[in-house]
């Protein structure tokens, strides 16, 4: 499971928790999901940058 769909799936848990009430829940896994698109996010800009910059994998 990649990190997208982690963050994806806090994302999904915390609505369904803040549908049913559980705020403390609800927020937790909103702060989890957001720091997962987060991590993504810097992830995906440097590889995109690696990318433009030609440099290969060395393994």
């Amino acid at each position: 499971m990649g990190i997208l769909e982690l963050a994806i799936f806090a994302l999904v848990v915390a609505v369904i928790a803040g549908v049913l009430g559980f705020t403390g829940v609800a927020a937790g896994a909103a702060v989890i999901a957001r720091w997962l698109f987060g991590i993504f996010l810097v992830l995906a800009l440097i590889f995109f940058i690696l990318v433009l910059l030609g440099v290969t994998a060395i393994f």
